[in-house]
């Protein structure tokens, strides 16, 4: 079993940042990547970032050039710098981790507006 905990979601202005993080617990050793999905309202759950056990890393075309995932081992922590965020980025922001099944947390809301 894995948990996982999201924290950093706020209110932001455009072109603001954010720095989400998604602490892990349980039994990490068995995670193989853990990544970023968000949903916005009235829309289904979608890919944002993730980041495999050998440092790998992938983006969305959505948010390349803008958002950075990242992990700090000793902590059992990941994260994701949010940088130049767009109303369009504004949804509920999911971290996932990955064994032989997927574990989700429960989310943290990021919400983009003036």
């Amino acid at each position: 079993q894995v948990q996982l905990v999201e924290s950093g979601g706020d209110l932001v202005q455009p072109g603001g940042s954010l720095r989400l993080s998604c602490a892990a617990s349980g039994s990490i050793s068995r995670i193989n990547r853990m990544g970023w999905y968000r949903q916005a309202p009235g829309k289904e759950r979608e890919f944002v970032a993730v980041i495999t056990f050998s440092g790998t890393t992938n983006y969305a075309d959505s948010v390349k050039g803008r958002f950075t995932i990242s992990r700090d081992i000793a902590a059992n922590t990941m994260y994701l710098q949010m940088n130049s965020l767009k109303p369009e980025d504004t949804a509920v922001y999911y971290c996932s981790a990955e064994t032989y099944r997927v574990y989700w947390g429960r989310g943290t809301q990021v919400t983009v507006s003036s």
